[in-house]
């Protein structure tokens, strides 16, 4: 009887054991594991990073075919396909001034496949819209600043102006009667417009598109009267008789339309703007997967073909790191919402 009860006590200690034993294995795998997944994404990051990228890039436009963001992200595409061994892939999203696809981006993985080519309306919708999907400086992350360019004011040669005084003359005598394209409202393109109509108090009815590739096959074909566009997308029109340029929009000339004003030599110093174009990837994207594109970037922006074709279109290469290309959407931001401010738009 007595030896019965001690080998079953000698059971129950046994089984005590075992099961305290169990449990503590329990957590030490728990606890391997949690320190595993702590760890996985640097270790992860750090191995996609030495042989990024594996697959396709896909990198997402807000706008429509034609415009000069269009023509930009797919020069860049380009290249990099070219020079890193997988195809980056192109998807237009239009809509919103861009915040569709800012917004896809900004809930896309961040793992260097998704990415956003940007203008710089981007800064320009946090002042439009009151809310947004993403926060613009926090849920995307900078790659570089790509380019910079000025606009172009242009007109459809049927109407009966030669400079932007003739402009302003017949919009005053007019009001109303004149219309205007944009890449969509709260593009830059549309407060480029609304910026004008406020400093030389005209009112011109604005017309938005899905992109500003739209808006110029319309303006081309004597739709709408006038359009403020980026010299990479409507130049060419200009060159070949299509449009009218009354004036660049920047501080000085442009090297590829040097005969063309700008606003100050047109008569109203008081306005002056440039757009720039960068590449963009979502909040948490490796700093190295960011930096080795970055790297990229330079060196296209470096090659003598890319920058022959930037400076022919009108745009200034430019290459910054991404801390640069940050600052400058922060202090673009601030920008835009003095001038919508000033312009009695308000967001929405």
């Amino acid at each position: 009887m007595r030896l019965a009860i001690a080998r079953a006590a000698r059971r129950a200690v046994t089984t005590a054991e075992e099961k305290e034993m169990s449990m503590i294995q329990t957590r030490f795998m728990a606890a391997c594991l949690a320190a595993t997944a702590a760890l996985s994404p640097c270790s992860v990051s750090a191995q996609s990073a030495s042989d990024y990228p594996v697959k396709p890039v896909r990198v997402v436009l807000g706008f429509a075919p034609g415009g000069a963001t269009d023509i930009l992200v797919r020069l860049m595409s380009q290249k990099l396909s070219e020079n890193m061994g997988k195809s980056f892939v192109v998807e237009s999203h239009p809509g919103a001034g861009g915040v569709l696809a800012y917004a896809l981006i900004a809930r896309s993985r961040p793992d260097g496949y998704a990415l956003a080519g940007v203008s710089s309306g981007y800064s320009v919708t946090p002042v439009i819209h009151a809310k947004l999907p993403y926060d613009p400086l926090k849920d995307l992350a900078p790659i570089a600043l790509v380019s910079q360019s000025p606009y172009l004011i242009v007109v459809h040669p049927s109407l009966p102006v030669k400079s932007v005084r003739n402009l302003i003359d017949l919009a005053k005598a007019k009001p109303g009667a004149l219309n205007a394209a944009s890449a969509g409202t709260g593009s830059t393109p549309h407060l480029a417009l609304e910026y004008f109509k406020s400093v030389v108090g005209v009112n011109i009815t604005h017309v938005p598109y899905k992109g500003t590739g739209q808006g110029l096959i319309d303006l081309v074909a004597g739709q709408v009267h006038m359009l403020f566009g980026n010299i990479v997308s409507v130049s060419p029109h200009v060159k070949s008789g299509k449009l009218r340029a009354l004036a660049v929009t920047a501080p000085k000339r442009s090297a590829a339309m040097p005969g063309i004003p700008n606003m100050a030599e047109a008569g109203v110093p008081e306005y002056g703007m440039t757009t720039w174009f960068g590449m963009m990837a979502p909040a948490g994207t490796p700093a190295a997967i960011v930096n080795r594109l970055n790297a990229e970037m330079v060196k296209i922006l470096k090659s003598p073909d890319v920058v022959e074709r930037l400076e022919r279109d009108g745009a200034e290469p430019v290459g910054s790191t991404p801390e640069e290309f940050m600052r400058l959407i922060a202090s673009e931001i601030e920008r835009w919402r003095k001038i919508a401010t000033e312009a009695g738009i308000r967001p929405q």
